[in-house]
């Protein structure tokens, strides 16, 4: 899959739009704790300010349902620009409202303007083509470099592609190094290659799993999709998560590991617990022999040793899903165990955005990792084997010879 990139444009005197991705996580007081996915931009945006440009960022931010809510407000975001950029930043008081456009018209050669969060019209998420039309209206060039709303047809992501050609759109560095280097691991990994999957739900996962299968050696099941897999084989779970609906697709997918030579692991030991709940009493116990009305919430000393082992000499590991419920303390040893034995291999790891990309930064292991990727939706479609909606219009047609 060979994009339109940006080196590719001549951006000299242009006003430039790049879509960016700046859902960053913020505390009660609107302070932002991790700004990743803001630094990850900065590469696109300084590049194109080195052209002789101007510049309008837009980004989501939260959920705000298609109304303006001031703690939804992107100037936490606009405030850490101005720290990273070393540059003056405006921010507009809406999106495509009569103080974005003047804003955007009167922007001058090597200005920056990030517009107010692009959820504040209800358009934005319908991909409607209005909406969308006076996103393009604003600039001369296009440029996406947010992978982790790549898989969302939204109107800043793949509805403003149409109203560009191929002259002047193209992806950013950021979007450009997510799509090669998962292209790379599906295509060439080094192996053994081994997947570690976790996360709440068989469901959220099942595509990926089902992708995943003949391309890696082993895989690794942890997280609430573990008792699926679990009630498939006969034990009890307890009150543990399940997908009752699912079990058959489990089993299929078992079925399908085994025939193709993939050793597939399951905890053989859980911690579990009287309730959802971080006071909760709770215990290891093996997966048979979970009580009644409990539930596992991570998994146990016995597993943890078992992947341990199971990845002493693997050369590539992808990662996408914590083992338990890694925001209770109580219930992220195995998960912190995992990360600290992936962080210290010497393989190449990918751990695949989200609550996974959380749990890393948490633990400080982040700069352990060969890679991070920022869209964890993003990134599981991709393993789905699919082509994501804002990257499909910026993929240059193949010519046959």
């Amino acid at each position: 899959m060979q994009l339109y990139t940006i080196k590719e444009l001549d951006l000299a005197n242009k006003r430039v739009f790049i879509r960016c991705d700046f859902n960053v996580p913020t505390d009660e007081y609107n302070n932002i704790t991790d700004d990743r996915r803001i630094r990850s931009a900065i590469a696109t945006i300084n590049y194109c300010l080195d052209q002789d440009c101007s510049v309008i960022l837009a980004s989501h931010f939260g959920r705000p349902d298609g109304a303006f809510d001031s703690k939804y407000s992107l100037a936490p975001v606009q405030r850490r620009l101005q720290l990273l950029l070393k540059r003056d930043v405006q921010l507009s008081t809406d999106v495509v409202g009569e103080d974005a456009m003047q804003k955007a018209k009167d922007l001058k050669n090597g200005e920056v303007l990030l517009l107010e969060n692009l959820r504040f019209e209800a358009g934005e998420t319908k991909n409607d083509k209005e909406f969308s039309e006076k996103l393009a209206s604003m600039a001369d060039i296009y440029i996406n470099d947010a992978f982790g709303v790549s898989h969302r047809a939204h109107a800043s992501v793949e509805g403003i592609t149409h109203f560009f050609d191929e002259n002047s759109k193209a992806a950013g560095f950021l979007l450009q190094k997510e799509i090669q280097f998962f292209a790379t691991l599906m295509k060439k990994p080094a192996r053994p290659f081994v997947a570690i999957v976790g996360g709440s739900k068989v469901s959220g996962k099942l595509e990926a799993l089902v992708n995943l299968l003949p391309r890696v050696d082993k895989v690794l099941i942890g997280g609430g999709m573990a008792f699926t897999f679990l009630k498939k084989l006969g034990y009890n779970i307890g009150a543990s998560l399940v997908e009752d609906d699912l079990l058959d697709e489990a089993g299929r997918i078992m079925d399908e590991a085994k025939k193709l030579g993939v050793k597939f692991y399951l905890p053989v030991d859980i911690i579990a617990a009287e309730k959802f709940d971080p006071e909760a009493v709770s215990k290891a116990v093996t997966s048979q022999e979970i009580p009644d009305g409990w539930m596992g919430l991570d998994i146990g000393p016995a597993t943890v040793r078992l992947y341990r082992e199971v990845l002493n000499n693997v050369q590539t590991v992808l990662w996408n899903g914590p083992m338990g419920v890694y925001e209770m303390e109580r219930f992220s040893r195995g998960s912190t165990k995992i990360a600290h034995f992936v962080a210290d291999s010497y393989a190449t790891t990918v751990v695949g955005g989200g609550d996974t990309a959380d749990l890393v930064q948490r633990i400080g292991l982040d700069e352990e990792m060969t890679f991070i990727s920022t869209g964890g939706g993003a990134s599981l479609e991709l393993l789905e084997g699919k082509t994501l909606p804002g990257v499909q219009p910026l993929v240059k047609p193949v010519i046959e010879e």
